[in-house]
């Protein structure tokens, strides 16, 4: 079952039934599960939008952060229930002075990090990671941190705090 985690509403998909809010916060990933899930590939449609968050205009149109958010929701849905997804972290492309920017999944704000700038505490730990020429984007929880390559292959940080 997909559940959107930003707007609240649930969807059933290919033949599941859609389960009452408080069943799907019972349903959890175990700990192998969830780290099987988190070291999956991320499809090109994610690694795409996430790559592009400069270009896009995210960050004055709310209808394209709207979509953006329900794409990481798509994606990441069943992961965010277990091991809250609290933001995403990957290299400015606007230039100079411009070095990160954030998707904050808190506030749901995009926001470009000139150098220098300190980030919100959660993700400051990304910031190096993302400016790895590697690494397509860092995607930071709670308890990890998961590097995405441009090709979409993952690789878990454990106990990052």
């Amino acid at each position: 079952m997909a559940r959107n985690l930003l707007f609240g509403k649930e969807a059933a998909t290919a033949g599941l039934s859609v389960a009452t809010r408080s069943q799907a916060r019972t349903t959890t990933l175990g700990a192998a599960s969830l780290d099987s899930r988190l070291r999956q590939k991320r499809s090109p449609a994610y690694v795409q939008a996430m790559t592009r968050v400069d270009v896009g205009g995210h960050v004055h149109d709310r209808d394209a952060l709207a979509a953006l958010k329900q794409l990481v929701a798509a994606e990441l849905g069943e992961i965010a229930l277990e091991d809250r997804l609290l933001g995403i972290v990957s290299r400015c492309m606007l230039g100079h002075p411009y070095e990160v920017h954030t998707l904050d999944m808190t506030g749901q704000i995009i926001e470009h990090f000139k150098i220098g700038h300190t980030l919100p505490l959660t993700l400051e730990r990304a910031r190096a990671l993302a400016l790895h020429p590697s690494y397509a984007f860092i995607e930071v929880y709670a308890n990890r941190m998961v590097t995405v390559s441009d090709s979409g292959q993952t690789a878990v940080i454990e106990g990052t705090t």
